[in-house]
């Protein structure tokens, strides 16, 4: 997507042996790079969040084993690195999966030129992919659009699941732009995600730079926007969808959910393929959820004014411990339906494995 009239993508590979990202850690007050070259570095960028998505966590972890195979690293060994980076998103592991079962075909001698290839085609694909779900959700805005004429389409997002979290284009987002770039007119309201504030962070300074309208809300403050009218349409992303359609994605999902159901908003979750996980059906019974350090909750950071730098201050008493589960589960029940690159489904077992006939019959 652009950034001030100029295009980006998240990652992409920089000299013979090397790969570049989009350091996100630094955002929204730098726009800054970040150079990896080897897979522990991978990892250490996925752990600590310079990048972060779904989406672009699992092209990370393509990368990574392309890293690894430039060093001659044991491939399984680097795999199984990568896969402890961050336990709920199925991206990682699908990612790892499909690189591994490419590798383990391949002569030792065109392991590294094999594994640049996937690694950049699982890339590609993620862009497309995230393509596609901006045209299926953009027939929705438009119907929208047809019964509000002259006003601005209201999505409600929560986190960051624009192109900061994919390779391009983004999935909760990427109806956003491409309703915006058509001229529909349309406002975001951007909850602010709370602990790591990814919504502030990201999600506000991805749509300021691409010229979207949007406004930035407390986590709170989207039932009371449904409850008066202000929520067209709730579009979040998605870490891991089960096969009978439930939806884990950041901590509070399942809030806006309950919400919007009882205002009558519609609620979708937009995510590629590569995000279901077909083996489990129970999402808040067998979704594994992240649970992150209590200096996340305990801790905020900012912009010192005074000083012309980022300050982190503690926001609680010294000693108060603090709790972090990174994600939440919302039953299928909550979700109005589901898109993905095939377009949009039922939230429901039978209504993907329609969408998917082809690979689950």
């Amino acid at each position: 997507m652009n950034v001030d009239g100029k295009h980006y993508r998240t990652i992409w590979p920089e000299g013979p042996n090397g790969v570049r990202i989009i350091d996100q850690a630094r955002l929204p007050h730098e726009f800054a790079f970040m150079d990896l070259r080897t897979p522990a570095e991978m990892c250490a960028a996925i752990r600590h969040m310079n990048l972060r998505g779904a989406g672009l966590i699992g092209c990370a972890a393509a990368w990574g084993l392309y890293l690894a195979a430039v060093q001659g690293a044991e491939l399984p060994a680097a795999a199984a690195a990568l896969q402890t980076t961050r336990p709920t998103a199925k991206n990682l592991e699908w990612a790892l999966v499909r690189m591994l079962k490419v590798l383990a075909a391949c002569a030792p001698a065109d392991r590294v030129d094999t594994a640049r290839r996937e690694a950049q085609a699982i890339t590609d694909e993620d862009a497309e992919f995230c393509r596609r779900m901006g045209q299926h959700g953009l027939a929705l805005l438009r119907e929208i659009a047809a019964r509000k004429p002259g006003q601005p389409v209201n999505v409600l997002t929560h986190c960051n699941a624009g192109w900061l979290g994919f390779v391009d284009y983004g999935s909760a987002l990427a109806p956003v732009y491409a309703a915006f770039d058509a001229g529909i007119p349309i406002h975001v309201w951007v909850d602010e995600t709370r602990p790591r504030n990814q919504g502030a962070s990201l999600t506000a300074w991805e749509l300021g730079h691409h010229g979207v309208p949007h406004t930035l809300i407390p986590d709170n403050a989207g039932g009371h926007l449904m409850q008066h009218g202000l929520v067209d349409i709730v579009f979040v992303g998605s870490d891991r969808t089960t096969a009978a359609g439930d939806v884990a994605n950041k901590i509070g999902t399942y809030l806006k959910a309950l919400a919007a159901r009882d205002n009558d908003v519609p609620f979708y979750a937009v995510l590629p393929s590569s995000s279901i996980d077909w083996s489990i059906e129970d999402g808040v019974s067998d979704i594994v959820i992240e649970e992150r350090g209590s200096e996340e909750v305990r801790f905020m950071t900012g912009w010192d004014d005074a000083a012309k730098r980022p300050a982190t201050v503690r926001i609680c008493p010294e000693n108060t411990p603090a709790a972090n589960y990174g994600f939440d589960v919302t039953p299928a029940r909550l979700v109005t339906g589901i898109l993905t690159e095939r377009g949009l489904a039922p939230a429901t077992r039978a209504g993907l494995r329609a969408l998917y006939a082809d690979l689950h019959p």
